[in-house]
């Protein structure tokens, strides 16, 4: 069969800054809108690959300002969640998307095991083990370690606008998410801040959360921005500043921990 990536393209999974001096590892596994050459653009229009059902708009910009700031790790994914979701589990039915906000996806429809395999092992794997090997080197090196992927979300889905303009996203454990409300909301106090919004953390469903943050005992927090404050590079910058800002104000405010 042949394979999914071609020797000249980009690896799944990219890691910045390994060495950084900060606790926090940035996450983005939606960073990007490529399609291996081999799927041929799965069956989809140029405009539909820009869209943000193949990825998430403005979030890696976001997530390097937020490295590049706080002397932080990075692991993004390079190619898009319509090959195959890496912020999935193996069990999600969402993991390689028929449909995804009501435009149909023609590569992915009626899916062998074996093609799905193929994904599994060419795309998805691959970034898991670079977040496994990161986070068992920070482990061996003593290093302190807060998770925080990094995501952006559509202002309208399925007809419903969407008043947040950043979500914090957990499951079990709130505490990371509690604290950065409270920093955010003491900075501006009109910003609509959404609590586990527009989305919720699921083990049914999730892979990042659920296994480094909660299986690994990692503080853990998803951070969620609306797409239309960064669309250009003027929002990404206001964002990641406020951010980076955040982290700092929790460092501070946690030197015990």
């Amino acid at each position: 069969m042949k394979p999914i990536l071609n020797d000249h393209e980009p690896r799944p999974a990219t890691c910045t800054n390994a060495d950084g001096s900060s606790p926090f590892l940035f996450i983005c596994e939606h960073a990007c809108n490529r399609i291996p050459e081999s799927l041929d653009g799965l069956g989809l229009t140029h405009p539909d690959l820009n869209r943000h059902i193949a990825w998430d708009i403005g979030a890696l910009a976001v997530a390097r300002l937020l490295a590049d700031r706080l002397d932080a790790a990075l692991i993004f994914q390079n190619y898009s969640r319509l090959v195959i979701d890496c912020n999935r589990n193996l069990r999600a039915e969402s993991l390689v998307p028929a449909v995804s906000d009501g435009t149909v996806i023609p590569g992915n429809q009626d899916l062998s095991q074996a093609a799905v395999a193929d994904r599994i092992e060419a795309i998805w794997k691959p970034l898991q083990n670079e977040i496994m090997n990161h986070l068992d080197q920070r482990a061996a090196d003593g290093r302190k370690t807060i998770i925080i992927p990094v995501h952006s979300f559509t202002p309208v889905l399925a007809g419903r606008e969407r008043p947040w303009q950043v979500g914090l996203l957990f499951h079990h454990d709130p505490s990371l998410a509690a604290a950065f409300q409270m920093i955010l909301a003491d900075r501006d106090a009109s910003l609509r801040i959404g609590m586990n919004q527009p989305y919720r953390v699921m083990d049914e469903e999730d892979q990042t959360i659920p296994v480094f943050g909660e299986q690994m005992g990692f503080r853990h927090v998803a951070v969620e921005i609306r797409q239309d404050l960064i669309s250009d590079v003027a929002g990404r910058e206001k964002w990641g500043r406020s951010l980076a800002s955040a982290c700092h104000t929790y460092l501070t405010q946690h030197k015990e921990d």
